[in-house]
């Protein structure tokens, strides 16, 4: 039977750990655009190893001496984002397929007693070209329980069937990658991941994870 296949950026030396140790340090994710920029960092890299894996076609194009053969790619890619700490990731992505179409979906908890542990996860708006046949990056840089990854999927597949799913995230629980690997396609999904964490908490939190990403990318919500 087919498997996922899982890239975890922390069991190979990239500058994705300096990154990665700058977005989890206390001190230093304090400065906001810092930890934004981070995140889209993160993104790029992820884009451009993500690139080696597409089809490509040749163009001829011409060069003020001569005609020259360059290589584009023949897939098109759709960057679905989780709102609203998907965003600066997101902007990663976008930097390397800069001429891919864009989805967004928000995602929310809403906690059945306030103050309380339990919550359900809630879809409220979607925003997306078709996405049949097409290569779908799936964005989202914190992936606690997998929950919020699966619903944002499943409403995009009311907009066509994508031909591969790259699930994207730069801290995931090892629950969130069980999760995934349980409920996506396992014969075109391929998951990245910067590093993932050993458990989630009672707030279903990924400890030690990096806190609140939304608060720390834009500030505290009320």
């Amino acid at each position: 039977m087919n498997q996922i296949e899982i890239i975890n950026f922390a069991e190979r030396p990239s500058l994705v750990s300096r990154y990665m140790l700058e977005l989890r340090d206390v001190t230093i994710q304090k400065d906001p655009m810092r930890f934004r920029r981070n995140l889209q960092r993160i993104g790029e890299i992820m884009a451009y190893e993500i690139s080696q894996r597409l089809d490509y076609k040749d163009v001829e194009v011409q060069t003020p001496l001569a005609k020259a053969v360059c290589q584009t790619p023949a897939e098109d890619v759709v960057i679905g984002t989780i709102l609203r700490a998907g965003l600066p990731f997101h902007q990663g992505f976008l930097d390397y397929f800069d001429n891919a179409e864009n989805a967004f979906v928000s995602a929310y908890r809403k906690y059945r007693e306030k103050a309380g542990d339990q919550f359900d996860v809630l879809i409220e708006y979607l925003a997306s070209p078709s996405i049949e046949g097409k290569t779908l990056l799936l964005v989202d840089p914190m992936l606690a329980t997998g929950t919020s990854m699966d619903l944002g999927y499943r409403a995009l597949l009311s907009k066509g069937n994508p031909a591969h799913i790259h699930v994207c995230s730069v801290i995931a629980s090892q629950q969130a990658i069980d999760y995934v690997t349980d409920h996506f396609p396992k014969d075109r999904t391929t998951v990245w991941v910067g590093a993932i964490d050993p458990e989630i908490n009672a707030h279903s939190y990924i400890v030690p994870g990096l806190g609140d990403a939304g608060d720390l990318a834009f500030r505290p919500k009320d």
